[in-house]
């Protein structure tokens, strides 16, 4: 099918997921520009037509501000938006009017938006879609907390309400303590002395390979474009981090409770949605909710599942060519962290050397970001995160002194 590429895409924020929208858009001759701050690896790659960096010592949606609705600067004018990261969606929320007037957006309810980049409110919705979910508790203070230390089952999580801001101060998305009721305390009182609202909240017990994702988008009409499933099969760090090797597999279930809490809340727009299975109920139940592309884009797109283009053909007013089916079991790989995961898992006696080679060799995979005839962005984000250690030591030394 022909595409008209004619309208530009201004893609603000993230890593890896606009890494993979900027070439898949970028191949097919969109005009893609990317706004983000240093480690947005897309900013380098060939398919990118021009690089709008943000400073490091201004807020990101101060600087998209001045950017996009500068009554002096019309440049970008027309551009189609596609929000990366939270700090963007949070953005495009807060100022959906203005933006509507000058760019092209998805529609959706901007309550909405702000309801699933809160915690809380997420986990309250699921429970008035009747869809499963954690335990949480709301707390003020201190003795609060001592007074509820008999309902709560460890291991728990000190769990940020808007966690982008939570990782801009701690460089991790929430906490997790194990069995002392006094070091919940300890985390609760460290993130409120921070500025950050938090609640505790039960974490589902089971390995990581637990852990599943529904995909879509829901059109103003409420019809779905697509739905896609995947499935984790290893995190880290371990229990608490970023997925590091997943795979594409069709879940029935996942895409049946996904499709019930969206259509639900009347949501419109892009829409991810992850559970995990809790072993002591086998009930899937809800972690968290993303109106965003995520960090495994390419494996979507890359199993066939085009959905970004989908997308894009649906907001320039095209005809939309869906799928009727993807890629089973391709796996998008993450070898070093997937390493440390295995040396984790190792030590906790949980995997063999023996079983992590067996789980990856002779399998096909696709990595985040490699791709070499667009080498930039594995060569900015490898020195990018080879100078992690340093940002994260200076981070600690920063929270030591306050």
């Amino acid at each position: 099918m022909k595409i008209n590429t004619d309208t530009p895409v201004l893609a603000l924020g993230g890593r890896e997921n606009t890494v993979a929208l900027v070439r898949n858009l970028g191949r097919i001759g969109v005009t893609v520009r990317v706004s983000g701050l240093p480690g947005c690896a897309a900013m380098d790659s060939r398919f990118c037509r021009e690089r709008l960096p943000l400073p490091e010592n201004e807020k990101p949606g101060e600087s998209w501000r001045r950017l996009l609705l500068s009554p002096d600067r019309h440049e970008l004018d027309g551009h189609l938006l596609f929000a990366c990261c939270d700090d963007s969606l949070e953005f495009i929320t807060e100022n959906q009017e203005a933006l509507r007037a000058r760019y092209i957006l998805e529609d959706f309810s901007a309550e909405l938006r702000r309801d699933l980049l809160d915690k809380k409110k997420t986990l309250e919705l699921a429970a008035e879609a009747n869809v499963p979910a954690p335990r949480f508790w709301m707390v003020d203070d201190a003795a609060a907390l001592r007074a509820i230390k008999d309902e709560i089952s460890f291991p728990v999580m000190i769990k940020p309400l808007k966690t982008h801001s939570f990782a801009g101060t701690f460089g991790r998305k929430l906490f997790i303590i194990q069995s002392d009721i006094e070091e919940v305390v300890e985390k609760y009182e460290l993130a409120r002395r921070h500025g950050h609202e938090v609640m505790v909240a039960e974490m589902i017990p089971g390995p990581d390979d637990l852990l599943c994702s529904y995909y879509t988008f829901i059109d103003e009409a409420g019809e779905h474009l697509y739905h896609y499933t995947k499935r984790v099969l290893r995190r880290w760090p371990v229990n608490r981090g970023g997925a590091v090797y997943h795979i594409t597999e069709w879940l029935p279930e996942a895409a049946e409770l996904g499709q019930r809490f969206f259509d639900s809340i009347g949501w419109r727009g892009t829409a991810n949605i992850e559970f995990k299975r809790d072993v002591r109920d086998g009930k899937l139940k809800i972690i968290e909710v993303n109106s965003r592309f995520t960090a495994a884009h390419r494996l979507v797109v890359d199993s066939g599942a085009p959905i970004d283009r989908m997308i894009y053909c649906k907001l320039t007013g095209q005809r939309v060519e869906g799928f009727d089916h993807y890629e089973q079991n391709l796996r998008m790989w993450y070898p070093l962290k997937d390493f440390l995961a295995y040396r984790e898992l190792s030590a906790m006696g949980k995997l063999t050397f023996l079983g992590w080679l067996k789980s990856i060799l002779f399998r096909k995979k696709v990595l985040p970001d490699l791709d070499l005839f667009d080498p930039g962005p594995t060569i900015v984000g490898v020195m990018y995160a080879a100078a992690g250690p340093m940002r994260r030591l200076a981070k600690k030394r920063k929270l030591k002194d306050t």
